[in-house]
């Protein structure tokens, strides 16, 4: 892969290159035909959303296929609209060969990130002779069972690594929050990162992966710098 530069004209220059546009793509058809075979009784997210390792539910293929899906419409949007604000650039300076790599990563690295936190979490009832789970202290689920209802599904994990990237190569370039306040995009990832931490540390409830958020962007800032070693961007 050739080192990129900043001499791109309009006409080198995609909008919407092929990467971005496949994943737009691929995750609202998968995200609608969820929704459809819902109502038939299916549930597309027990196969292909990221299970605990140690439940009856998990496959290896999870690791990947859990950021093509999404619980709401919302979630949904907001993950594509970041992967093509801040990617479509990226994958015009990097190559989409080398983007898409980097993307599987950022997914792979939220993943893991996500199963040790699980790990963490529930380390005592997993390691633990346990049968049994007592649920807000009101109600007894079988201990396979409540690992089975572990599952995680989205693509902010590339979202982050995209964002990371971004960062990294145009650390002054500013971000409008909200459309109104400018902020250099490096300020703005050491800041989101931050507030991601914050949150997985100190808010366990929300139904929110943060530590997944930051395994993407770790996995991302590992694989850029690796690049950047061997000069190859």
């Amino acid at each position: 892969m050739d080192r990129y530069d900043y001499n791109y004209t309009p006409q080198r220059f995609n909008i919407l290159p092929p990467v971005c546009k496949n994943l737009l793509i691929i995750n609202t058809l998968l995200y609608f035909l969820t929704v459809v075979l819902q109502n038939r009784g299916i549930d597309l997210t027990n196969i292909f959303g990221l299970h605990f390792f140690t439940a009856d539910r998990f496959h290896i293929w999870q690791l990947i296929t859990y950021a093509f899906f999404h619980a709401s419409f919302s979630h949904l949007f907001f993950n594509m609209f970041a992967i093509w604000m801040f990617g479509y650039t990226i994958e015009n300076l990097w190559g989409s060969k080398r983007f898409l790599l980097y993307c599987l990563v950022t997914a792979l690295g939220a993943a893991l990130m996500q199963e040790l936190t699980y790990f963490f979490m529930y380390k005592e009832l997993v390691l633990g002779d346990y049968t049994s789970v007592n649920l807000n202290g009101t109600a007894l689920v079988a201990k396979d069972v409540f690992l089975n209802r572990l599952c995680t599904i989205g693509a902010s994990g590339i979202c982050f690594g995209v964002l990371l990237a971004f960062g990294m190569m145009f650390p002054n370039e500013y971000i409008y929050l909200y459309f109104l306040v400018p902020i250099k995009c490096k300020w703005f990832v050491i800041g989101y990162c931050a507030i991601e931490l914050f949150n997985g540390v100190f808010t366990t409830s929300d139904g929110v992966a943060h530590f997944a958020h930051l395994g993407g962007a770790l996995a991302g800032l590992f694989l850029v710098l690796l690049w950047k070693k061997n000069s190859e961007i």
